[in-house]
Formats: C-alpha cells, sequence, structure tokens
C-alpha cells in the first residue's frame, strides 16, 4: 500500500481559518514563532493579502483531501539591498508530522521562488531544539550559517535562533537579471 500523495496548491480563501487555527495553535503552545498573542482571522486574512501583494508564494498542503499544512515566503529584510532573498515559513498540522507535508511544501515554495528569480532563501528556525525542522531544511539543501543563543523568550525561556541559508539557481555566483 502506497501512502498518498501530498498536493501543494495555491492557498485560497477559504483556507484562512485552517491556516489561522494552525498558526493560533503554534502561537499559544509552541515556539516556532515568538508571537505571544493569537491573531485572528481577520489578522491572518490581511496577512496573507500582504504576502501576495508583495508578489511572494503562499501555499497550502493537502493530504487525504484535508488540509494538511502551510508555507509562504517573505522578504528576508525591507532594505532594497536584499530584494532577491526570501525568508520561508512552512507549518504542518499536528499528527501529519513526518508524512512529507513538510518537504513537499518546502521543495514547491523553493521551486516558486527561484521561478521568480530569487537568489538566497533563508530559513530563520524559531528553536534551536527543533531538530525536525533543521534536518528538513538541511534534507533540500540548506546549510546552517549561524545560531542566536538566546535570542527569544517565550514560555519562560531563552531560545535560540537557527538561521539556515540556501542559494537559489545560481545564487550569488552571478549578478540576478
Amino acid at each position: 500500500m502506497s501512502a498518498a500523495p501530498v498536493v501543494v496548491r495555491a492557498a485560497v480563501a477559504n483556507d484562512l481559518p485552517a491556516i489561522a487555527q494552525l498558526y493560533a495553535l503554534e502561537v499559544r503552545e509552541g515556539v516556532a514563532t515568538y508571537e505571544y498573542a493569537v491573531p485572528d482571522q481577520a489578522e491572518m486574512s490581511r496577512r496573507w493579502l500582504a504576502v501576495l501583494a508583495q508578489g511572494y508564494p503562499y501555499l497550502v498542503a493537502e493530504l487525504d483531501g484535508a488540509f494538511a499544512g502551510y508555507a509562504y515566503a517573505s522578504s528576508y529584510r525591507s532594505r532594497e539591498g536584499y530584494r532577491w532573498t526570501v525568508e520561508d515559513t512552512v507549518y504542518v498540522q499536528p499528527g501529519r508530522q513526518g508524512r512529507g507535508v513538510g518537504r513537499a511544501l518546502l521543495q514547491a515554495l523553493i521551486d516558486d521562488c527561484q521561478a521568480r528569480g530569487y537568489r538566497q532563501m533563508v530559513a530563520v528556525i524559531g528553536d534551536g531544539t527543533n531538530t525536525a525542522s533543521v534536518a528538513l531544511h538541511e534534507r533540500l539543501g540548506f546549510r546552517t550559517v549561524g545560531v542566536f543563543r538566546g535570542l527569544g523568550r517565550k514560555h519562560g525561556r531563552w531560545l535560540d535562533t537557527v538561521q539556515m541559508l540556501r542559494p537559489l539557481g545560481p545564487g550569488d555566483a552571478e549578478p540576478p537579471a
């Protein structure tokens, strides 16, 4: 019996309740984000629209016909000199980890950003002990470029932040088009 394929597609407005619910869980219980207050669905909608308006991809994964996670790219920094560099964000629904959802989302995000002419992708992993996220990024060509010790604080503890980098297309080997 083969595993069901993960379907990755562009996020649509009807996905926002599931996206907001997954993110709320991470804000309340996790440390992948250092946000403390759960944004409501209207705020999540505003954020989704802002990502799209800036020309970045926002994707959803389905497994067995149900929402399994989401991913998007955004600006790494706002200064013009960083315009060829994106930051990735990937969240996988609890109970769906280890089934290829994160890999499918991140690979689709890499492919989409590369097609849009971006040259570098940065992963900012909000907890140095998140070995699954670090391993996922390593499998898809990222390398660790820095660890910021105690950079954030959540749930009563200081958290290390891992920064990873992956070239897109020729990366920094040649000027952008």
